[in-house]
This record gives C-alpha cells, sequence and structure tokens, in this order.
C-alpha cells in the first residue's frame, strides 16, 4: 500500500464542517458545532487498522502444543469494517480456522488481525483472502479457511435497499482448498 501524505487534524474537521453544510445545514448551529470532532474521533476507531502491522500481530508464535495437530476455528467473531466505494458500514461475523504445522499462535492473535484488516477502508472480497493470506504466509499451516458473512449498509440503506440481504466470501487454502472433506469439516464446524 502506497503511503500518503495525512491531513492534519484541523483540515479532517474542515472537511467535516463542508461535508455537513453540502448536506444543507449550519456546521456553526448548536447541535453540529462538535460534529466535525466526533466524526474525527469516530473516524480515528474506524480506521485504526492503517495504523497496525498484522506480520508484527502473528509474530509470537508457540510449538510447545503437546502435539495438537487438528483444525483452530474462532467462529462468529464479530467484525465491523466500512465499503471502500461508499465508507459507509458493513458488519458481521468472521469465521476464521487453520491447520497448525507445528506451531500456533494465541488465538486473541487471529482476533486483532481481523480487526486490523476490517478497520480499513475494504471491500469484503479483499479483507477475506488478506487474511487467509496473512496467516498463511505468516504461520505457513497445512491450510487456512476464512468465512465471512456481511450485511453491507451501502446495500441496505441506500441504492437498492435490500435489507435482509447478507453477503458471503471464503477463502480456502492450502488442504482446506485441496481435500474436500476438509472444506466440509470446516463448514460443518461453524454451523
Amino acid at each position: 500500500m502506497k503511503n500518503i501524505s495525512r491531513p492534519s487534524l484541523q483540515e479532517a474537521e474542515n472537511a467535516v464542517r463542508t461535508l455537513i453544510a453540502w448536506a444543507g445545514d449550519n456546521p456553526e448551529r448548536e447541535g453540529l458545532r462538535e460534529t466535525p470532532k466526533r466524526v474525527v474521533n469516530a473516524y480515528r476507531e474506524f480506521f485504526a487498522g492503517y495504523d497496525a502491522d498484522p506480520t508484527k500481530i502473528l509474530g509470537k508464535t508457540f510449538e510447545e502444543v503437546e502435539g495438537y495437530d487438528d483444525v483452530v476455528l474462532l467462529r462468529n467473531m464479530r467484525m465491523e469494517s466500512h465499503c471502500e466505494h461508499h465508507m459507509v458500514p458493513f458488519v458481521g461475523e468472521a469465521h476464521i480456522a487453520y491447520l497448525p504445522n507445528r506451531k500456533v499462535v494465541g488465538i486473541s492473535k487471529i482476533a486483532r488481525l481481523l480487526d486490523v484488516y476490517a478497520k480499513r477502508l475494504q471491500t469484503q472480497e479483499t479483507m477475506t483472502v488478506q487474511i487467509a493470506n496473512m496467516i498463511n504466509d505468516t504461520l505457513k499451516p497445512r491450510g487456512v479457511a476464512v468465512l465471512i458473512d456481511a450485511k453491507h449498509q451501502c446495500m441496505t440503506t441506500r441504492g437498492v435497499h435490500k435489507i435482509d440481504t447478507s453477503t458471503i466470501t471464503k477463502t480456502m487454502l492450502g488442504v482446506f482448498k485441496t481435500d474436500i472433506e476438509m472444506e466440509r469439516r470446516f463448514l460443518e464446524m461453524i454451523r
């Protein structure tokens, strides 16, 4: 990802004031006076993933696992991200599994990795692949499976207004891709 120069806090708040005025309201009225500061603070939280290094998150592994060699699965992890096309949220659940190859990582690290990629302007498809590839490249497991099921406000609150529609994306690597039984096992485990 190409590094960009970030605008100052004042420039960001001024941009929010401009958007409020463009929407047709007065950014100086009482109810909106503090909104630019609140929006910038919210954006700092929404997009904290740009300030994190995913390789460092998965950097510490453990090999003393008494020979454990079966699936490690984190399922039903709530995720919140923002569509890069409309900058509105998409919210859902992620299910992430890997089949260790002599080493494991702390389970909270997988949840943190999800947040790093979710807290960026993103497409669900890209995020699914990024998570799987990072686990695969860093841990070198025998396989990785990632499935994300999310509702996109760019589809539910604008445009086609299909409120009950969710989008499912999945990426399978290693044995989850080459062995249909392992893929089936993963899909059964997340039900």
